[in-house]
């Protein structure tokens, strides 16, 4: 496909190759023998221009919503009972708990974990394979934030020609105060952002409480001042070069492209060639494309890129310079969509079509991929594996148990030989009360019938005893099993636990270990 694309792009007119060349990628210029090309550049300040449109406004009811969560989950209350915290959302490193409202994760069920971070994984996949880099555009952190912050100095010192015209002036009282208010505000911001964090592994209030009154751990402070300063330098001083250079994401969701994902596309072949002054163009008879070469999808790229130029590293997907365009096309009375979201199969087609039928034929029937193109086999196999996953998590968490019990067989001795020639065996027995009440476990043996068992600090012999273990906790029971000389053989059994009210029972395997007796 790119074969024909680049043919059609090389000899039938002067626009940028689409996929991409060498001198687009990176938004650089040609160089000649003489020069090296370096893989750093300096950063260059971007002024991104005000847009409106659709896609501006999907970005702020995003950057809403995320931060919105962000600050507001740690302060939700969940009503657990007497005994477990009262926060709907808890990371709680102390007891190496992860509550998560009406879920509770123990250290053991690090796999429910293990299996949304799949999950996560799998679906930035399907996000990437469907919508190319859409994650980068509107939902990565990084992207919020420094929304935010361009969103404040624009606010501040005004719109993209009053913010260079700024930045380009000696320093002056009105400058420094503009720069000070500015950068005021990202560190209240940046402050508020790493304060919140530190409040999902902690009570909210207390915490906050004694964040101010100045009694909180060292840790605390340590993290929202790393955290702070962090968000402050990246969203504020740095942006797009985390993009560029930090985030190793631009360069693996090239493999995850193919021709039916969409990107951001300009549709050179009906943009070019590009005129300022299409009517006098038109009149002396020449050529033009609809591209009427004003840069607002330039001013308006946060990454400063030209789309004109083809795919390029920087660009984020966050479409603004669809926004940019439309509105320039909506004003000169042309159709919308010179720049648009589409995939590279469809602009092929659009391109061939534009060349045999003419620009205004393929002007007409541009539309956005059929659907059928952009759920393949590969997005559905994606979609396929994230759900069962998900399907797989939700109905173990639906049907686990409050209880559960591992077995530790003791490692030294194995056995112990009484006088009388009897064999003892001695275990650890964690048993888990997942429940929020107190409960009373009934603790016993299944098969070696001619076995008795007893616990530390209860010399009673039987096969089941009684413990109550305490609500939301681990009770730790040494547990010993005895069995007569002439019957004391290795071999597998069971010990099982079992709610003496609600009648909830588990079991576990163990081995009894004695000594071999010859053959005969």
């Amino acid at each position: 496909m790119a074969t024909v694309v680049d043919t059609i792009s090389n000899d039938k007119r002067s626009g940028p190759d689409p996929l991409g060349s060498d001198e687009a990628i990176g938004g650089t210029r040609p160089v000649n023998d003489r020069e090296q090309r370096s893989d750093y550049v300096a950063r260059q300040k971007i002024f991104p221009s005000k847009v409106r449109g659709t896609f501006r406004t999907a970005k702020w009811i995003i950057v809403a919503v995320l931060l919105g969560i962000y600050w507001v989950v740690p302060w939700i209350r969940w009503d657990r009972g007497p005994t477990a915290p009262n926060q709907a959302v808890l990371l709680d490193l102390a007891h190496r708990r992860f509550y998560f409202f009406g879920i509770e994760i123990w250290p053991q069920e690090f796999y429910y974990v293990a299996g949304l971070l799949i999950m996560a994984a799998l679906g930035l996949f399907l996000v990437t394979s469907v919508a190319g880099r859409a994650w980068c555009g509107y939902a990565c952190p990084q992207t919020v934030w420094t929304d935010l912050f361009v969103s404040v100095e624009r606010w501040i010192e005004g719109d993209r020609n009053a913010r260079r015209k700024l930045d380009q002036a000696p320093w002056s009282l009105g400058k420094m105060r503009k720069r000070l208010t500015v950068w005021t505000a990202w560190l209240l911001i940046a402050a508020a952002t790493g304060g919140a964090w530190v409040f999902y592994f902690d009570d909210a209030p207390t915490l906050l409480f004694d964040l101010v009154s100045g009694t909180a751990a060292p840790v605390a402070y340590t993290t929202v001042a790393l955290l702070t300063a962090t968000t402050f330098w990246l969203a504020g001083f740095m942006r797009e070069q985390v993009c560029t250079y930090m985030c190793p994401w631009p360069r693996i969701q090239g493999s995850m492209l193919d021709v039916n994902s969409l990107i951001v596309t300009y549709n050179d072949w009906r943009g070019e060639p590009r005129s300022r002054h299409a009517k006098k163009e038109l009149a002396a008879g020449h050529d033009v494309g609809d591209c009427v070469d004003c840069d607002a999808c330039v001013a308006a790229c946060p990454m400063g890129i030209d789309i004109r130029n083809g795919q390029q590293l920087e660009c984020i997907t966050c479409a603004l310079c669809i926004d940019a365009c439309d509105s320039v096309m909506t004003k000169v009375g042309k159709p919308q969509g010179l720049v648009s979201y589409s995939t590279l199969a469809d602009y092929q087609r659009h391109a061939e079509t534009a060349w045999t039928d003419g620009r205004i034929a393929a002007t007409a029937e541009q539309k956005g991929p059929a659907l059928s193109t952009i759920l393949r086999p590969r997005v559905l196999v994606y979609f396929a594996l994230w759900s069962a996953i998900g399907v797989a998590m939700t109905v173990s968490l639906a049907t686990r148990a409050d209880t559960s019990l591992t077995v530790i067989h003791d490692r030294a001795p194995l056995f112990t030989t009484l006088s009388d020639g009897s064999v003892r065996n001695g275990y650890d027995l964690k048993i888990v009360n997942k429940a929020t009440l107190a409960r009373t476990m009934t603790v016993g043996i299944e098969g070696l019938a001619d076995a008795v068992m007893w616990t530390a600090g209860d010399e009673r012999r039987g096969r089941t005893t009684d413990v109550v273990v305490p609500p939301d906790a681990v009770l730790d029971v040494r547990v010993f099993v005895l069995r007569p000389a002439e019957a004391a053989t290795s071999t597998e059994f069971k010990f099982f636990v079992a709610d003496t009210e609600g009648g909830e029972a588990t079991r576990e395997i163990a081995r009894f270990e004695a000594k071999e007796r010859p053959r005969r």
